[in-house]
């Protein structure tokens, strides 16, 4: 079987649909899948081309043993909706124009978001002689236009038609969580959806394989503080300005301390709302390579997920929930619906709280420092929920198991 990934989105970028797609990749290759990858000149997040890559001409490079080929991108540190399209559309016209020029895949499996690489993905499928794979991260255009992230009316209506049209042609339409799947199989009842979720790479994330992580002492915490960490994006979504009014309402707790590490659009913002609220117990850090993340695990003691009160989330499972779990971390988990469903109803892997519900966020926060058997407890069917049921490994097998099956 030979298929190729279609994705803006690519390591060395750190990122969730990076890290997942890579992941994949490496899984269906140990499994006997030719596998390859088209994407972009990596940029994302800080939209400039990265240290190596300066020059924008195509470039062929193996990773881990997969064959990427990059194409170029228009890059802007702008943030106007003119930037944006420009930066998807300039991917979505070289793609096509680098990608026709290869060998014939019997798959192509394109990433959306940007839902707008769909009009490469179907012209490419049909020249490469490749069944469609739409893999679905993100209910885009919906989750956009609820976001108020686009509010032009004419270019919405586009996008959706768009969104129908991909899923016409699509052999097989993948959904990154239930939700997404339950939405899609409502709306286009007669497509083949298949849930392909996240996961987490359990023998990477292990705190058992890390004696001692330097972390605290690097970054002046003591021993005895409760750590509470966010690590990711810095972005609209994720409504990160709860942690800091909760930080606020537990000022005077000395031993409790939050860390947001990560860089993205709200940054500027959030580390402003930090001074102005003059907050000691708020910590900023800069992102880290993969290959650091399961030392600062192993270091803080809770995971604290939060996203934005809309509906559009229900469905939402963050790439962050996994790692942390895996590296025996409880959540705060504020995020409604499937998330919680998963990890605090079945594993009881933490606690939920309102999304921004600074009030219940802090109290949650306050029950953990004084309950520390508790948190014992929810370390344990953290790591043990992940593994049985968000293996990557496991997943991949299931993955390659449907798409035989639906060949048959």
């Amino acid at each position: 079987m030979r298929l190729l990934i279609l994705t803006q989105y690519y390591p060395p970028e750190i990122g969730a649909p990076q890290n997942r797609l890579h992941e994949l990749a490496v899984r269906l290759k140990a499994n006997g899948v030719h596998i390859e990858v088209l994407t972009a000149l990596p940029n994302y997040p800080k939209m400039e081309i990265m240290k190596g890559y300066e020059k924008r001409q195509n470039r062929e490079e193996m990773i881990d043993g997969i064959s990427v080929h990059r194409a170029w991108i228009h890059v802007s540190k702008s943030k106007s909706i003119i930037s944006r399209l420009l930066n998807y559309f300039s991917f979505v016209w070289s793609s096509y124009w680098r990608g026709r020029k290869m060998k014939a895949f019997d798959y192509l499996m394109v990433e959306s978001p940007p839902l707008f690489l769909g009009y490469s993905a179907m012209k490419l499928s049909k020249k490469l002689n490749a069944k469609l794979i739409f893999n679905v991260s993100d209910l885009w255009p919906e989750s956009a236009e609820k976001l108020g992230i686009v509010t032009n009316k004419r270019l919405l209506k586009l996008a959706y038609n768009l969104e129908g049209k991909c899923y016409s042609k699509a052999h097989l339409i993948t959904g990154q969580t239930q939700g997404i799947v339950d939405d899609i199989s409502k709306r286009f009842q007669n497509k083949n959806v298949y849930w392909l979720p996240n996961g987490v790479d359990t023998t990477f994330y292990n705190s058992d394989k890390i004696e001692k992580s330097t972390f605290r002492k690097d970054h002046d915490f003591q021993e005895s503080d409760l750590l509470l960490f966010y690590g990711g994006i810095l972005g609209h979504a994720q409504g990160l300005e709860v942690i800091l009014k909760a930080a606020s309402l537990l000022s005077e707790k000395k031993k409790i301390q939050f860390i947001i590490q990560g860089t993205g659009p709200e940054k500027e913002k959030l580390v402003e709302m930090k001074a102005k609220l003059n907050l000691k117990n708020v910590h900023f850090l800069n992102p880290v390579p993969k290959s650091e993340m399961p030392q600062v695990l192993k270091a803080i003691d809770v995971a604290v997920v939060p996203l934005k009160k809309l509906d559009l989330f229900q469905g939402a499972i963050p790439s962050k929930v996994f790692e942390a779990l895996a590296m025996k971390k409880p959540l705060l988990l504020g995020v409604d619906g499937e998330a919680r469903k998963h990890f605090i109803e079945k594993a009881n892997a933490g606690m939920y709280f309102e999304p921004e519900n600074e009030i219940e966020l802090a109290n949650c926060a306050l029950y953990l420092s004084e309950n520390s058997e508790e948190l014992k407890k929810m370390s344990e069917n953290a790591r043990y929920y992940v593994s049985e049921h968000f293996d990557r490994t496991k997943i991949t097998l299931q993955f390659l198991s449907k798409i035989n099956s639906i060949n048959k």
